[in-house]
């Protein structure tokens, strides 16, 4: 089994589960007793700012949403750019976070990316492989770029890019003039 940390899980068309329509999964670990990840794309009504005076005693002036990572209540997490931080490296890059304190920190300091979330995407030995087998997941590898990129257009570009990819492996290339009267 290839491990599909670091990766992304693009939930098909024809995905059953309301909880994952058109979303779009960060794989933050992938062993063989199980997976678990992060939706990237369902921004919540919840501020940042209100939900940090509800878990801590520290001010909290981020105005960014709260992200739903998944059905699976878990603790917060963030995922970031600040390696200074960082309780894992997923990508180069792009580094998650869980613990109380560096939440505190990413929260208040102002030099690094993050998104925060609460609940993840979680799937026992197996589950995850036969959803993919039966063609419920597509996969395309990660891109710090696009873990903090816009949500509302996530699930159409990195499906638009599984799209691409799949051409460019059936199509023969062809070189194009650049004078179109040499067609």
């Amino acid at each position: 089994m290839d491990s599909l940390r670091g990766q992304f899980l693009v939930a098909s068309p024809h995905l059953p589960d309301p909880h994952f329509s058109r979303s779009v999964v960060f794989m933050l670990q992938h062993e063989p007793a199980g997976a678990v990840g992060v939706v990237l794309n369902r921004p919540t009504d919840n501020t940042i700012e209100d939900l940090w005076k509800h878990v801590s005693d520290e001010s909290c002036s981020v105005t960014g949403s709260v992200h739903a990572g998944g059905p699976v209540a878990g603790p917060l997490m963030a995922l970031h750019t600040n390696p200074d931080l960082s309780e894992r490296e997923i990508l180069p890059g792009v580094f998650v976070a869980t613990d109380r304190d560096t939440l505190t920190q990413l929260i208040q300091g102002e030099e690094s990316e993050f998104r925060l979330f609460s609940g993840y995407a979680g799937w026992s030995a197996g589950q995850l492989e036969e959803e993919l087998r039966v063609g419920g997941w597509l996969t395309a590898p990660g891109a710090s770029s696009l873990v903090f990129s816009d949500c509302e257009q996530l699930w159409k570009r990195v499906l638009d890019s599984i799209g691409i990819d799949l051409l460019s492996t059936v199509v023969d290339k062809v070189d194009i003039p650049q004078d179109p009267s040499l067609n």
